[in-house]
């Protein structure tokens, strides 16, 4: 029960063809051979953005302080 020999995968990649056929078989090759090279090229983008400075923080704006007569603050506007 130790490995499996050379005849034992022939019989089994035998089996495998007489079931999917082989035009299904090339298929789910091309299939995951393009996965794979998805995946790598997804890896190689995410470390080429990790890589990359990361952009600065948005700056703040903040409101001018206006004396104007008309302009009401309304957290300080209290009634008396």
């Amino acid at each position: 029960m130790g490995s499996f020999s050379i005849w034992h995968w022939l019989i089994v990649l035998l089996v495998v063809v007489v079931i999917f056929g082989t035009k299904k078989l090339r298929n789910i090759g091309s299939d995951l051979g393009g996965a794979v090279k998805g995946f790598k090229e997804g890896m190689k983008g995410a470390t080429d953005d990790a890589d990359a400075a990361p952009a600065p923080p948005p700056q703040q704006v903040t409101a001018a302080k206006t004396s104007d007569a008309n302009t009401v603050d309304v957290e300080a506007k209290t009634k008396s």
